[in-house]
This record gives structure tokens, C-alpha cells and sequence, in this order.
């Protein structure tokens, strides 16, 4: 069994569920972040977060027998945190009051999507958009299925009736030239 990084998590569930301890530390490796942070995100203190970080772990562990491909393992972890998150506001009748310092603790915190941000990517994305539509048709064809629609080489090579050699060379080409148009 490949317990990888490269595998699907669905792989890596069944895997662990079979007895691959490695698949279990590889799904923790890929989950603990963004978990973590959904936690701290929703309960704004570190101590329950954690609490709330190891419990459902071990509900994840408790449960993996049960657990079936339908859904994304993701999907399945978060929402065993999720309804980790509602007993506990259950529990308390409440969700959390606003700290008296949170306009403070808000006005610290920086702010990824200022406008000349946002104005940068959108000048970004256009310039990208210009340089495709300068591409000749058979390239700007390759790029477009290979980047908007994440086809294979071999599936383009069916739609467009070209070999998969031919559709590598056209999207090689057409790489090339979006990079020296892009760095002007």
C-alpha cells in the first residue's frame, strides 16, 4: 500500500482502516493544520481549541471502522468538529461573548484583501487573460483545456484529434511565450 503524500485520502482511510498506521499519520499530517485553525477560528481560545483538536481526533480514530468513501474524509472531519463545536455551544446556550478588547485585537490583525491588492490580482488575471487571447488558436485551444478544465494531455489530444506528443508541444510553445509575455 502507498501511505504517501500523493495519495487520496479515500486511499489513505481505507489503508489505515486495514491496519497502514503510516496512512493515519499521513491524514493527520495533511488535516492537523486546517483543522486546527477552523477550531481557533470558531472558539477565539487556544485552550479549547485544543480540547476541541485532540477530542476530535480521537472521535475520527473511534469512529474509522464506520467511516465509508461517500464523502471527502474532509468533509467527514469537519464535520465531526463541527458537531463537536454544536455540543459545545449547546452546552453553554451561547456562542461566545465578543472580548471587551476585540475591536483592538481586529484592528491588529492585517488585512490580506486591501483594494491595491485586490486591484493587483485582477491587473494580473486580465494581463493573463490578454496574453491567451494573443496565443495562436491551436496553443491558446491547449492552454485553455489543460489550465480552465484540468484535462490530461490525452484527453486534449482526443478533443482536439491531435496526438498527445503534438499537445505537449503546443502547450509547451504556448507556456513559453505566456512567460515572456507576462515578464514585459
Amino acid at each position: 500500500m502507498n501511505s504517501g503524500a500523493d495519495a487520496g485520502d479515500d486511499v489513505l482511510m481505507l489503508a489505515w482502516t486495514g491496519g497502514d498506521a503510516l496512512a493515519f499519520e499521513t491524514l493527520y499530517a495533511r488535516h492537523r493544520g486546517p483543522l486546527y485553525r477552523f477550531l481557533l477560528r470558531q472558539t477565539r481560545d487556544a485552550a479549547l481549541a485544543d480540547e476541541f483538536f485532540q477530542d476530535t481526533w480521537q472521535r475520527v480514530i473511534a469512529a474509522r471502522a464506520g467511516w465509508k468513501p461517500e464523502a471527502a474524509f474532509s468533509t467527514w472531519l469537519f464535520r465531526i468538529a463541527h458537531n463537536r463545536l454544536n455540543d459545545h455551544w449547546r452546552g453553554l446556550k451561547h456562542r461566545p461573548a465578543t472580548p471587551g478588547d476585540g475591536d483592538e485585537r481586529a484592528a491588529r490583525v492585517p488585512d490580506p484583501t486591501t483594494p491595491e491588492r485586490e486591484l493587483s490580482h485582477f491587473e494580473q488575471r486580465r494581463r493573463l487573460q490578454l496574453a491567451i487571447e494573443e496565443l495562436p488558436e491551436e496553443q491558446r485551444e491547449v492552454v485553455l483545456l489543460r489550465l480552465e478544465q484540468e484535462l490530461s494531455l490525452e484527453e486534449i489530444g482526443a478533443i482536439t484529434g491531435a496526438g498527445r506528443e503534438t499537445v505537449k508541444s503546443r502547450l509547451r510553445y504556448a507556456m513559453d511565450k505566456l512567460r515572456a509575455r507576462l515578464s514585459e
